[in-house]
């Protein structure tokens, strides 16, 4: 069902007398959106220990922010573009403000899982449109490239913010504090949104049933591989989740074909420089959440590390993704897309089988932090290619879409990747030693050594399974790069405006 949208007209680019301001308010919206996908990692094992979540739930803390965002950021863009930039932007602050309360608030998985899906909602209407209040708010030339590159650079060092906030919120806090956070500062930009310009209104209907069926979809489909490693395979729930995945994201398909104002252009697909991209950040974006969520539950609980201390390990991770990223942008105008990304991918999946070579004993200065950095450089090289290739050869008026379909995909591939790595390593940790993570606890509890020593091994060989797998994935993702990708070196300026279109 797509709903019908009353058009109003304002004038586009209105004037603020405030741009600082405006650029502030913005900045630190998109800031708080994308730490949020990190800040929780490093909160984990505290979460865990606290609300007693098994293995599987606690998958579920991060993949539930992240279907809801990915699965409805093309909405919350389009809703924006309708019924005003602005006003979108302000509910979507109050609605991941609110969430972020009740997060913290939550007595129960169950209630944090919920909080968690409500602020990916929340922030899937705040990112788009962020991004198209810049465009409304500064004049076009220097004054939107500068605030596009502060936009750019809150994006970039988004996720670094929220594993070194995490960590000193955890340590000195609470774990709950990663949800409070959110709270003043949401507030502090909702009224700082008087500052910011509206925008024109456009036309065109909301495609609320297809983000329904879509993000449902995705929703069963990973319900049904976490259940499918808990109960086993031949369940009979996780045989009708997969089964109730399949109709529902066939039915999807069939509404995005037929739909005249589709929440995904299916025309999109048709190029093979945009599917491959899109296929290779999916699976781009499922090694890139396994290493984050992997890491933050060895470090602290196979390692010991406090928080604060994990969160400042992955320094060498932020590193290494800020100089790969400022080469590539570099190398964009003289190489072709493929010529780039292929050699990260290469770069990646050695980092992810470094890591699967991990044991209780190794060492963070000569085997965590080296592995990190390689992983991060070669992820690093591989985003803006990705973004090259996604835009290559579209029509003005299709840009945007389709940068925004790759950022989509990634946060979709992380969901899905997540869940599979997940179900992979609990399985593998549970052969060596059944219920490997609540043994870890109750050694942890009791001061049992042995059984700590014992659940040790057994969770870092589910672990190292993972990244096993996911340097799979990587390779996967470079043969589709060196077979789909064809497009040629584009002009940096124009590689630029891709990215900030996304």
């Amino acid at each position: 069902m797509t709903v019908p949208v009353r058009t109003e007209r304002v004038s586009a680019g209105s004037a603020t007398a405030h741009p600082g301001l405006a650029l502030v308010v913005i900045a630190a919206a998109q800031l708080m959106v994308v730490l949020d996908g990190t800040i929780t990692n490093i909160a984990l094992p505290s979460i865990q220990e606290d609300l007693e979540v098994s293995a599987s739930g606690l998958s579920w803390i991060v993949n539930s922010y992240v279907l809801a965002f990915g699965g409805l950021l093309l909405l919350g863009g389009r809703a924006g573009d309708l019924y005003g930039r602005r006003r979108v932007f302000r509910v979507g602050l109050v609605v991941f403000s609110f969430a972020s309360l009740l997060g913290g608030l939550a007595p129960n998985a169950e209630l944090l899982i919920a909080a968690r899906v409500l602020q990916g909602l929340g922030a899937a209407v705040i990112a788009p449109t962020a991004l198209s209040l810049i465009a409304t708010t500064f004049a076009e030339g220097a004054p939107r490239n500068r605030a596009m590159g502060v936009y750019a650079a809150m994006s970039g060092i988004g996720s670094t913010v929220g594993l070194l906030l995490g960590g000193v919120l955890t340590d000195y806090l609470s774990w709950r504090w990663v949800m409070f956070v959110n709270v003043p500062i949401g507030l502090a930009v909702l009224i700082g949104t008087r500052v910011v310009a509206s925008g024109e209104k456009s036309h065109g209907e909301l495609d609320v049933r297809g983000a329904v069926l879509g993000t449902g979809g995705l929703v069963a489909l990973v319900y049904a591989i976490t259940q499918g490693g808990d109960r086993g395979w031949n369940d009979n729930v996780t045989i009708g989740m997969f089964v109730i995945a399949a109709v529902l994201l066939a039915v999807f398909l069939r509404t995005q074909r037929r739909n005249s104002h589709p929440i995904l252009p299916l025309r999109l697909l048709r190029d093979r420089n945009r599917a491959g991209s899109y296929a290779t950040m999916l699976l781009i974006g499922a090694a890139m959440f396994a290493t984050f969520y992997f890491l933050s539950l060895y470090l602290q609980q196979v390692h010991g590390y406090s928080p604060v201390r994990a969160g400042f390990a992955y320094l060498p991770f932020s590193l290494g993704m800020g100089l790969s990223a400022g080469l590539g942008s570099r190398l964009v105008g003289r190489f072709p897309p493929r010529a780039i990304a292929a050699p990260g991918l290469v770069l990646a999946a050695g980092g992810m089988l470094w890591f699967s070579l991990l044991e209780p004993s190794s060492s963070y200065a000569t085997h965590l932090m080296p592995a990190m950095f390689v992983t991060a450089v070669g992820l690093g090289a591989s985003f803006l290619p990705m973004t090259l290739g996604a835009v290559s050869g579209v029509t003005s008026t299709d840009a945007g879409i389709a940068s925004a379909v790759l950022n989509t995909t990634q946060q979709i591939g992380g969901a899905v990747g997540l869940a599979v790595l997940a179900t992979l390593s609990t399985s593998a940790a549970d052969d060596q030693l059944p219920h490997a993570d609540g043994a870890f606890f109750q050694g942890v509890a009791t001061g049992d050594r042995g059984l700590i020593q014992q659940a040790s091994d057994a969770l870092t060989h589910g672990y190292t399974v993972a990244f096993a797998a996911a340097s799979g994935l990587l390779i996967i993702a470079l043969v589709i790069t060196l077979t789909a990708l064809n497009a040629k070196a584009q002009h940096g300026a124009k590689a630029a405006s891709a990215v900030h279109m996304g």
